[in-house]
């Protein structure tokens, strides 16, 4: 049923690339702390870089603590379900960097994403270090309606200072007080 590979092939890649979201999971070190997983998903936020790196755009959102867990250690790890098709849940388990705008490497990656994409926090890199399927038999089957327009309409109602601000008040320390954005 489930396979483990060292990379991501062509056939892994084009179903991440079929998938609408996918699921990010971090937690910080030690024991205690909360285990956080978030949904991700908005057309052309994710981008399959090489064979071992998976970039998204880590657009503003209520909390940090994705941010805030791979600063304190590194730890990642991505899924991706067929929520339509035959069954099958992927991970890519790895480590992640946070790239924020004007570090090295942003702007390059930057540019495998739209352009248009409004209140951006960071983008994060993935470096896969191992890739596992399952059956995916629980996942129910669903259809993809559109993307939601609610993340851009908050962004253009706070503008650049208001989004700037909202870092500051809300993303500044995750929920275990770890630094999230500087």
């Amino acid at each position: 049923m489930g396979k483990t590979f060292a990379a991501l092939n062509d056939t892994l890649t084009a179903f991440i690339e079929r998938q609408p979201m996918f699921f990010v999971a971090t937690a910080p070190t030690g024991a205690g702390g909360h285990v956080n997983l978030s949904p991700k998903g908005l057309a052309g936020t994710l981008s399959v870089v090489d064979r071992s790196t998976v970039a998204y755009i880590d657009l503003t959102g209520s909390g940090v603590e994705t941010i805030a867990h791979l600063r304190d250690n590194g730890r990642v790890t991505l899924m991706f379900c067929a929520f339509d098709g035959p069954p099958m849940i992927l991970r890519l388990f790895g480590d992640g960097e946070v790239l924020l705008p004007g570090t090295a490497g942003f702007a390059e990656l930057r540019e495998r994403f739209p352009s248009d994409l409004l209140a951006v926090r960071s983008i994060i890199v993935t470096h896969v270090d191992e890739v596992r399927t399952s059956c995916g038999y629980g996942v129910p089957l669903m259809t993809y309606e559109a993307d939601r327009d609610d993340q851009r309409r908050w962004a253009e109602r706070k503008g650049a200072a208001g989004v700037e601000q909202y870092w500051i008040d809300e993303n500044s320390k995750s929920l275990d007080g770890l630094p999230g954005l500087p």
